[in-house]
């Protein structure tokens, strides 16, 4: 009988602490030897010329979430799985969103019956409060901490589910006191509506006004807030989707002096701009996300931010929104209106290949930091680490095989995300995920996909592991 049941040689393997030329073993779906030279397996996968990588861990994805504009998402946990499989990402991390009058523990249930029997890879859930009422607080948070639900997303920012200062104070001791991670969508509301009323007023109601109601002052004031009502009750916050280099600037600030306070940022503020919302007619919908991409020297400033240790994450922020018909971002009326489309751009599957090419590949960022924003820290900062998000002995058998020199042109086409569009549309990029493996299965060999639907599962999550690994830039 062969001692292992998958052996990858002759690749070069990389952590987010490491790079080295070895042989990986695995067994009942876990890694179980690291070594120059293993022998006999089941299945011998050659690595030789190629990166070998964890997979990837999309900590912030939208999946078949209640409509949002009234436009529901046109993906699933089927099909918004195999489209992260497809692009290397092993691991999500979607959102359950709490419904007034409801117990949260009955929507906990509902998403789980959503990905049950569809995903292909594995998840966790983090969860949206939009009433954090004492009732809940006191006893329905605590009792799901216990099982594994140990991150909570708080708004500032949209109608129905921005939460007032007091709110968030209370959400955040709650998450002092029993160890969960709170992540911040960061916009000023009343800044956002004030704003938006004078646009109306004048009839400046194009997709072009859109950045125009949330510039970067209405990010930073409330990035700034965040972290202030983060001080005050003394618990780490994670600042989601970070757009805006001021934004940044308030994160890297608080990092300073000593602040736990985590940066996530992602491709659309990497990759698009303002220009491409104001493209004419319905064109810019297809880019229109909240908040929106800003300028190209905003891109540069992101970029160093990741460089320098900013960001601990970059994840998708995936919403599966289709662009025509009566399910579409044209849903909402006959002429574009910049308040009326629903926010949000797709972006599962070509998140890690976007990143590495243009990351990596233009010696931007290091290899070792690509694998720590878009694997290792989410693992840590989620409580899925050592389980996921590094190639160790011990961890699931999590694995990406990466051809750096593959080149690919990103089209709709090309895409597994069950959508009409990409606002990556032509971008080409040199890298990408030749074979996929989670938990030592091949799911993807070379574009094909082998898993079957159902096979993905339920991660509870342990309290955040925040040691220096993770660790805010010195």
């Amino acid at each position: 009988m062969a001692q292992f049941e998958l052996v990858i040689r002759h690749g070069t393997v990389v952590t987010a602490a490491d790079r080295t030329e070895c042989d990986i073993g695995v067994r009942n779906g876990r890694i179980v030897a690291l070594a120059d030279h293993l022998g006999d397996a089941e299945r011998i996968i050659d690595a030789g010329g190629k990166l070998v990588l964890p997979g990837g861990i999309d900590s912030h994805v939208h999946v078949d979430e209640p409509p949002f504009h009234g436009v529901a998402s046109s993906g699933d946990f089927g099909t918004d799985t195999i489209a992260a499989a497809c692009g290397g990402t092993t691991t999500i991390v979607p959102f359950v969103q709490q419904e007034r009058g409801r117990s949260l523990r009955s929507s906990v249930r509902e998403y789980h019956a959503k990905a049950e029997g569809r995903a292909v890879i594995d998840y966790a859930f983090h969860i949206i409060l939009i009433d954090p009422n004492s009732r809940l607080l006191g006893q329905e948070v605590p009792a799901l901490i216990e099982d594994g639900y140990t991150s909570y997303k708080v708004y500032m920012t949209y109608d129905g589910m921005a939460l007032n200062d007091t709110e968030i104070l209370s959400t955040l001791e709650a998450a002092k006191a029993h160890g969960a991670m709170v992540m911040i969508h960061a916009e000023n509301d009343h800044c956002i509506h004030h704003l938006a009323a004078r646009m109306e007023a004048t009839g400046a109601t194009s997709l072009e006004n859109y950045p125009l109601m949330a510039p970067q002052a209405v990010e930073r004031e409330a990035t700034h807030r965040a972290i202030t009502l983060g001080e005050i009750v003394g618990v780490p916050v994670l600042l989601v989707h970070v757009s805006a280099a001021q934004a940044m600037e308030q994160i890297r600030w608080a990092q300073e002096r000593g602040l736990m306070v985590y940066g996530e940022t992602c491709p659309q503020y990497l990759f698009l701009t303002g220009d491409h919302i104001a493209r004419s007619g319905w064109e810019g919908a297809k880019y229109l996300c909240a908040p929106p991409p800003r300028d190209t020297e905003n891109q540069k400033q992101l970029w160093r931010g990741i460089a320098g240790g900013v960001f601990q994450v970059l994840s998708s922020d995936h919403c599966s929104f289709k662009f025509e018909g009566t399910t579409g971002k044209k849903a909402n009326g006959p002429t574009p209106h910049f308040r009326h489309v629903p926010p949000g751009v797709p972006g599962i599957e070509a998140r890690l290949p976007l990143v590495f090419s243009e990351g990596v590949g233009k010696g931007r960022i290091d290899i070792n930091t690509f694998v720590a924003i878009t694997a290792t820290n989410a693992a840590r900062i989620y409580g899925l680490y050592p389980r996921k998000g590094t190639i160790a002995v011990g961890s699931d058998a999590d694995i990406t095989i990466w051809d750096p020199e593959k080149r690919v042109t990103i089209s709709t086409d090309m895409l597994h995300e069950n959508l009409d569009y990409t606002p990556y549309e032509g971008f080409e990029v040199e890298g990408w995920p030749v074979k996929v493996i989670s938990r030592g299965e091949v799911i993807v060999d070379e574009g094909e996909v082998l898993a079957e639907h159902g096979r993905g599962g339920f991660l509870a999550c342990d309290r955040p592991d925040l040691n220096p690994a993770v660790g805010n830039p010195s």
